[in-house]
């Protein structure tokens, strides 16, 4: 009875991963199809990004039931609790993405209605990519508990806020010379700043990958801390500090 048990828990937290992963797929093509019909006007897509939206919010409704009741029926261990927690936390993280990546469309789609031969005055697929690279690793550095990759996606959400201020620079000159520019900006400002958002999620969700794997809570504690933490924990903390007294001592 306890093995059949065992078995019964290791496929119910397989289930969960599972569809987590999914969830995320799901979002990936959502930020996708948005800069899609940003870039190209092609409005088509919408009705597929609607759907995928409602089935990413069903899926964390069913995601949050199954981590509730896994919870209530065992008694997990401190990695398989760490595991649960993990994903009952990612999952807002990930429902949050997918509401921005539906924001995205939703004004690309206003933008190219309100005026047929539109071109977006700033060029923000790279930015996208960006965003879309973060998810993408952060989903896969939790399929393989790797905290180290998990590191370098929390690092990169630097870039993409330097790549945020930079576009926000940008529309706000286009909006002083223009004033004409100014609806259409303020718009492209919005789904910059998704973008953005998006890429914060990437990095919550990377934080708690460390977590996961090292048992070690990065949030707030900045991006050299979590590249410690993924590489080892406060040992390599302490490491590092001894180092940069030695630095000093020898200068």
């Amino acid at each position: 009875m306890v093995e059949h048990t065992n078995k019964r828990f290791e496929a119910d937290l397989e289930d969960i991963r599972s569809r987590f992963l999914r969830m995320g797929g799901l979002v990936e093509s959502m930020i996708a199809d948005g800069i899609d019909v940003l870039a190209t006007g092609n409005t088509v897509v919408m009705e597929r990004i609607f759907e995928r939206e409602r089935e990413v919010n069903q899926l964390e409704v069913e995601i949050d039931q199954s981590i509730t009741q896994v919870m209530a029926l065992n008694q997990p261990t401190a990695v398989d609790l760490r595991l649960l927690m993990s994903v009952s936390k990612m999952l807002t993280d990930m429902e949050r993405s997918g509401d921005e990546a539906e924001k995205i469309a939703k004004m690309a789609r206003r933008l190219h209605e309100n005026n047929q031969r539109y071109e977006p005055v700033i060029e923000l697929r790279h930015m996208a990519a960006s965003v879309i690279s973060m998810l993408n690793r952060a989903l896969d550095a939790f399929a393989r508990r790797d905290a180290i990759l998990a590191a370098e996606v929390v690092r990169s959400d630097k870039l993409v806020d330097k790549e945020w201020k930079g576009n926000l620079r940008e529309l706000i000159s286009y909006m002083i010379e223009d004033p004409r520019t100014i609806s259409g900006s303020i718009d492209l400002l919005f789904i910059a700043r998704s973008l953005e958002r998006i890429g914060d999620h990437a990095k919550n969700m990377a934080e708690r990958v460390i977590y996961l794997v090292q048992g070690e809570d990065v949030r707030h504690k900045g991006v050299k801390n979590a590249e410690l933490q993924a590489r080892g924990g406060t040992e390599v903390l302490q490491a590092d500090q001894q180092d940069k007294a030695s630095e000093k001592s020898d200068d």
